[in-house]
């Protein structure tokens, strides 16, 4: 606790030359956004949000997991450029006890379906294409266990006709007496025999409850490895961890002698985002105090690096370790975090939910959510107050996604026992932008695990994995958005996960561009 007090006393870094200051703007009430995540002890973590497109119309909408509330649908009805608008929908997806879920096409019928993560029954829900849904599970064979679930990822390992999923678990809360060390396995589920459901679910243990997971190619090596963030809070003994999940083998975790380096945070959530243009993922870890950015340690001459890192989250001013604003010098408490441009300046920008975990004395109760600027230096500035995303709700899960179509990424807040918001992004003057749309045949049919490259105007090359999971409890299924400053173009290539690499080619700023294997980019109309 000492060295947690001296941290959170810190001054911030001298940074670099300010970017543009993205201003938003709070619809919540006027976009029909209402909705909380209720609930007390077994619901003080979770609360994410789903946003993908359900019906076909280019709008994306919005799930949010409801805790002792049902959880809901909100439908988009945005006009392009225009105020956010939702109507609250019956979706088949009105269950209580939903702590999170996450967008995949499951049966790659090229409807998106959703993975319900709850306290109890994990459930598989199969999209119609019009916003309803029905419960798959028993269809699948997935046995959704009866554990308090907080955290997945999927890939599509080669040849699976079916996508794998991981879910992550906490705390075992049968045990009557006070759970410290009770961390349940968490779980991968591969497809069965002939493709058509699941195979029973294979324990990854030891578990140090979960709150974040992740498949991350994090070496480039073409395989998936799974990335698991703990809440050292209830774990005894237990660290980060990454297992090796390589087709048709037991997964098997990462060593010392491989390279692994023992790390125990208060692991909440996960954000991968390649910041140095180096070819290989940095990973940003929320955490109660003392958030991490993690960068690769060294890159061989030859062959792959080993998985050691070094944390560059103080020099880089991305610790957000105590409140910027509202007079709370107790240290914070983060959730959620993604990865997003949100002034299309060229550069990545770093949005943290932030919130106490009940009434935790030695943290923060106003805590406002982080929302970090990007530099050309590689450093990051805080714009949260000044942007006017500064919320001391208690925070949990949300998301970067442009939500009315302007080429803008809006923002939403997911919060516990408070309402849940949305901030329309109203930049005046933003740079250009472009938004990738990635199809391939076959049962992946959005291209999950591919790498889509991105040629910058001084050379360097922005590379970004297609993943599904990270974030807390919650991810988007998106077009990809990339700010471009102002370049009228870009030249952009994609990976694909058979193996494949595409060609490079020219597509234009402002609009959202489909790419397929084999074919020429195609620009897709706003909705």
């Amino acid at each position: 606790m000492r060295a947690t007090l001296l941290l959170a006393l810190l001054p911030l870094p001298a940074l670099a030359e300010n970017p543009a200051i993205a201003p938003f703007t709070e619809e919540t009430a006027p976009a029909g956004f209402t909705h909380s995540f209720t609930g007390e002890w077994e619901f003080m973590v979770g609360g994410g949000t789903a946003v993908f497109d359900c019906n076909g119309d280019a709008r994306p909408d919005i799930f949010a997991a409801g805790g002792t509330s049902a959880a809901a649908l909100f439908i988009n009805q945005s006009a392009p450029a225009g105020p956010l608008a939702f109507t609250r929908t019956e979706a088949g997806l009105e269950d209580t006890a939903v702590s999170g879920a996450y967008p995949l096409d499951i049966d790659g019928d090229g409807i998106l379906d959703l993975a319900l993560l709850r306290v109890g029954t994990d459930r598989l829900m199969r999209g119609r294409g019009d916003c309803t849904f029905e419960d798959a599970s028993a269809a699948w064979g997935f046995d959704g266990l009866d554990l308090w679930s907080t955290a997945f990822a999927a890939t599509w390992e080669q040849g699976a006709t079916r996508p794998t999923l991981a879910i992550g678990t906490y705390i075992d809360r049968t045990q009557e007496a006070f759970p410290w060390g009770n961390c349940t396995p968490n779980h991968l589920y591969r497809p069965n025999a002939d493709g058509t459901g699941y195979a029973a679910p294979l324990p990854l243990e030891p578990g140090f409850c979960a709150l974040s997971i992740l498949f991350t190619d994090w070496n480039r090596q073409g395989t998936p490895d799974l990335r698991v963030s703990n809440d050292r809070e209830y774990y005894k003994g237990g660290q980060e961890q990454l297992w090796h999940v390589e087709p048709g083998q037991a997964p098997r975790l990462f060593t010392e002698a491989e390279g692994w380096q023992r790390l125990r945070i208060w692991g909440m959530g996960i954000a991968q985002e390649d910041l140095n243009f180096d070819g290989f993922p940095e990973f940003f870890l929320t955490s109660m105090a003392d958030n991490k950015l993690q960068t690769l340690a060294e890159l061989p001459a030859e062959g792959p690096p080993l998985p050691r890192y070094r944390d560059i989250a103080l020099k880089s001013g991305v610790t957000a370790h105590r409140p910027y604003t509202g007079g709370d010098l107790r240290p914070s408490t983060a959730w959620h975090a993604q990865f997003g441009d949100v002034n299309n300046d060229g550069l990545s920008d770093l949005y943290v939910v932030k919130g106490n975990v009940w009434a935790m004395p030695d943290f923060a109760k106003d805590d406002p959510n982080n929302l970090l600027l990007g530099r050309a230096d590689g450093t990051f500035m805080e714009s949260g107050d000044t942007a006017g995303v500064a919320s001391m709700a208690q925070g949990r899960g949300g998301a970067l996604v442009d939500l009315n179509a302007d080429g803008l990424l809006d923002m939403i807040a997911i919060n516990r026992n408070q309402p849940a918001q949305l901030w329309r992004n109203t930049a005046a003057s933003p740079g250009n932008w472009v938004a990738l749309d990635l199809a391939m045949p076959g049962p992946n049919r959005n291209a999950i695990g591919a790498w889509i490259e991105l040629r910058r105007p001084d050379g360097r090359i922005q590379s970004r994995e297609v993943q599904v999971g990270g974030g807390h409890v919650g991810g988007l299924l998106v077009p990809h958005h990339f700010g471009l400053g102002p370049a009228p173009a870009t030249d952009i290539r994609i990976l694909w996960p058979d193996g494949s690499t595409g060609p490079w080619q020219t597509v234009t700023a402002n609009a959202i561009w489909r790419l397929e294997p084999g074919k020429d980019p195609v620009a897709l109309p706003s909705n």
